[in-house]
Parts: C-alpha cells; structure tokens; sequence
C-alpha cells in the first residue's frame, strides 16, 4: 500500500532524535527569521541529505510568531513550508506584522511530507503544487484546497526532468529502457507522465524510481539513475552543476500552486485561514518587486546559496487567483493524467476537493 493512503497522526521532535523544537516569541519578523535561521543551521540540519524517514521530525522545529490581540488571542494556526519558501515570504515582506494570533511554521522538504502532515493533524494548513495534492485527496486524506495561485506561464527551469552533463542522451527517446527517479505523486512525477505522453511513448518506457528530494540528488550524482524529474531549488542547484534539460514543464505542465488545509482546521479555524491567505496575497504582490529582498531571507531560512535562493524567487512568483471553474478544469487533467497511468484509483469528486465560500 502507498504510503498516502493511510494517513496518520504525526509525532513531532522529541529526545529520541536529538532535536529540539525552536519557538521564538517577540521581536520584529526579521529578528525572529534571523534566529530561527541560525539556529537550524548550528543543528546542521540540511534537508537536501535528509532521508524521508526523518523529514517530519528533524524538518518539524517550530517558530512562533506571537503577537497580541483582543478576539485572537491565544489562538494559533499552524503553517507547514517547504524548504522555507512560504515562511521567507511572509518574514521578508513584513506580511505577519500586527495579527491577531500566533503562527507557528512547520519545515518540509517536499509536498508529500507537507502533505500527510496536514492530513494527519499535526499542522493546519500548507503550500504545494497542484499534482501531489490531487494524488493526496485521491488517496483519502481530510485535506482541501482553501486558496489558489499561479505562475503564468510557468518559466522554463522550474520544473524538468535533467540529465547528467556526461549523460548520453540527448532526448527523451534516448532514456528508453533506463531509470527516472522522482517523487512518487510529485509535479515532478506528474511532468514525467505529460512528457513521455507528448513524445508518444508508453508508461513503460522507463523505469520510474521513488526516492525523496534528497535520496534523488545522492542518486542522480552517483549514476545510480539516469535521468531526474524535479523543481527549484533542487533543479536549480542541479543545472548549475552542469546537469541538462530534456524535457521542461514550461510548455507541458500549469503553474498552479495551492494553500492546503486539514477539514478540521476549515472548520474551526476559518477566521484565521481567511486573514492569513489575505496577507498572503499581498505578500506575493509585493514579491514581484522585491526578488533581492525576497531571496535574501530565503538564503537565510534555508542555507540555500544566495543565487540559488534568487533563482527559486524568480522560478516561483506567483499570483493569488480565485478558485474557479478554469482552476477545477486545470485540475481535472492532471487526475485524469494520475488515473491513466494507474498511479490513482480514488473516484472522489473534484470540485469538491476546494474550499469555494458562497
């Protein structure tokens, strides 16, 4: 059985593992990302070598921005963000500054822990990309889209499947026969399914590998695989070691990217959920012109190099779009592409995998 298909609640940090969770109340946004950032870094946690296994512990220390309020007070949303992006947009952008009620940022290295974390309980609400959170929903997990926002067009390098320098293939016709890793249920995953679709090849051309983010890049730099089907940063981060492009999601896949939430936090939570994707919105206006900024707080809540954490800025500006029927007929084919190649057999009702009010 794949691992999303049960769903269960996540324990957090704890002794055992010999982490410790970073809770930071006080101070100005930017004096709180700083300390957050310092401190998992003298913890030399780097998600790029982390094992899945340990992606939901040593990726779970907390940061909570605390603030004072009258009717919020002591109320608490928690956020998941994958590899930093979402919290260092709401730090850099000051998008947090004066709420009613505390956030506290859970770290993922991919949607798919994200994912079963929100759908396990253990946090509220969180951004990935529109494949793994259908392959998500399909597999029953109590989770809905509350928010939408898109990249158009999708800029080319964001998401593609590479190969080494060395490699000799040239085309996606030359890995017939050969390995692709990726993440199983990934937009990653989901661009390999379009590409060998568009080249007319069949599912069993290649030899698909399951790895994480991390496992995949060991992999990918031994020649244990021959080709990658990943997204920034780690795409960005391969290409600049000379890994090539066969196949770009420019042309091939939509730039949809959601804010998924647990039905309980929906139900109990509503207020919080409607004020923070407001800021939300704002602060991914703001990001269009402020990339240096951006990218700045970035590189310090990661420990991504400074052009690689530019780079996954300027691959990932986005704007807030409403949830409407163009959004669900987009989403429509990317199931239809999941249950074709057998990787789905959830039948439950698209349209109602959002969260649409009125």
């Amino acid at each position: 059985m794949h691992p999303m298909a049960a769903l269960m609640p996540i324990s957090w940090p704890g002794p055992a593992d010999g982490s410790e969770a970073v809770k930071w109340t006080g101070g100005t946004a930017h004096e709180r990302g700083v300390h957050d950032s310092r401190t998992l870094a003298r913890a030399g946690m780097s998600d790029m070598a982390m094992s899945r296994r340990h992606a939901l512990t040593l990726f779970g220390a907390t940061l909570t921005l605390a603030a004072c309020g009258r009717e919020d007070r002591g109320k608490l949303l928690r956020v998941g963000s994958q590899r930093g992006g979402t919290k260092a947009l709401m730090l850099s952008s000051g998008a947090l500054d004066g709420i009613a009620y505390a956030v506290e940022w859970s770290e993922f290295p991919a949607a798919q822990t994200l994912l079963e974390a929100i759908g396990g309980g253990a946090i509220d609400m969180g951004l990935t990309g529109d494949a793994p959170f259908q392959f998500a929903y399909q597999s029953g997990s109590p989770i809905r889209a509350v928010s939408a926002q898109r990249t158009d067009p999708r800029p080319f390098e964001s998401v593609a499947l590479i190969v080494p320098a060395q490699s000799p293939v040239r085309t996606l016709a030359d890995l017939r026969g050969k390995r692709i890793a990726t993440t199983r249920g990934s937009i990653g995953h989901y661009l390999a399914l379009r590409a060998l679709a568009q080249a007319g090849l069949p599912l069993d051309a290649v030899i698909f590998t399951w790895l994480s983010p991390g496992d995949t890049k060991a992999a990918f730099s031994s020649g244990a695989v021959d080709g990658w089907a990943t997204w920034a940063p780690y795409l960005s981060a391969a290409i600049k070691e000379g890994a090539r492009v066969v196949a770009d999601g420019h042309d091939l896949i939509s730039g949809y990217g959601f804010e998924v939430a647990n039905d309980t936090a929906i139900a109990t939570k509503a207020a919080l959920l409607r004020d923070f994707l407001r800021r939300e919105s704002h602060a991914l206006t703001w990001a269009g012109g402020n990339r240096d900024a951006y990218a700045r707080v970035l590189a310090g809540e990661t420990g991504l190099p400074a052009d690689i954490a530019r780079t996954m800025v300027d691959k990932n500006l986005r704007q807030a779009v409403p949830i409407d029927d163009r959004v669900i007929a987009d989403q429509q084919e990317v199931l239809d592409a999941f249950r074709k190649a057998g990787e789905t057999r959830g039948e439950r009702p698209i349209d109602q995998a959002f969260w649409r009010e009125g």
